[in-house]
């Protein structure tokens, strides 16, 4: 782990200075791309600080639709096997089997809490308003 400056501190000065000094001074597309860069930043920030629960939260909503196995230790297995469960689960889902009854209403129980918290690091103003 390293010392101060953590990523956010860095991430949040970046983001403070395109904000505070380039948005506001800068017209046109490169005024735009300021823009652009500043929420870049911030999605950045929301997924290093929610990614570790939201990827343990999809692991569990998974092993409750498809039967448990055991969790992958490192981040990248962890990505990895849930990309291999999802197929799994896209695949009974095309299949039919969750086109109606209990199965059905937990997959879109699980799929709704995987979407709302994407979108918790991608667009958390379309998650408050919807």
């Amino acid at each position: 782990m390293q010392d101060r400056p953590t990523f956010d501190e860095l991430l949040a000065a970046v983001e403070h200075f395109l904000d505070t000094e380039i948005v506001p001074n800068v017209p046109g597309s490169r005024g735009f791309h300021a823009r652009v860069s500043a929420n870049a930043i911030r999605i950045v920030r929301r997924e290093l600080e929610l990614e570790d629960a939201q990827l343990f939260a999809e692991w569990e909503g998974l092993n409750a639709l498809l039967g448990p196995e055991r969790r992958p230790e490192d981040r990248a297995g962890l990505r990895s096997e849930l990309r291999r469960r999802n197929e799994a689960l896209s695949e009974r889902i095309r299949a039919g089997e969750a086109d109606e009854g209990p199965f059905a209403e937990r997959v879109s129980t699980h799929v709704r809490a995987v979407v709302s918290d994407k979108l918790r690091v991608t667009n958390p103003d379309l998650l408050a308003r919807s």
